[in-house]
């Protein structure tokens, strides 16, 4: 490649990369939704479950346990400061047809809240 060295080469084509790094990403990801406005009071949740302080799974499976206890179209709320919980929520309600309904920021961790389906 003539007189550019290696590293030069590596340097370069590093710097021409946009974006965040992937551990600034996972970051940004938390911090870029903490801007949601509270739930409408069509959210009010029947059920508020309490998973502040507990690390992932025990916020799915506190859910899971609880879920089968509201009415069909009823919401549910979790409240969490797991990172792993934010992320499991959404998916967790996918995975069993539920309504992820939206979530909002806390003091201290979120409210997600859980519309049920089925």
């Amino acid at each position: 490649m003539g007189s550019v060295s290696r590293r030069a080469r590596v340097l370069r084509r590093a710097s021409r990369r946009t974006g965040p790094s992937p551990a600034a990403a996972a970051d940004d990801r938390f911090s870029a939704e903490r801007t949601v406005t509270p739930p409408a009071p069509a959210l009010a949740p029947v059920l508020t479950i309490d998973a502040l302080g507990r690390k992932c799974p025990i916020p799915i499976i506190m859910l899971a346990e609880q879920i089968s206890s509201v009415p069909l179209g009823a919401v549910v709320a979790v409240l969490a400061d797991d990172p792993a919980a934010y992320t499991d929520v959404p998916s967790w309600c996918a995975m069993k047809s539920h309504e992820f309904a939206g979530h909002t920021e806390l003091p201290r961790g979120w409210a997600l809240f859980i519309r049920r389906q089925v």
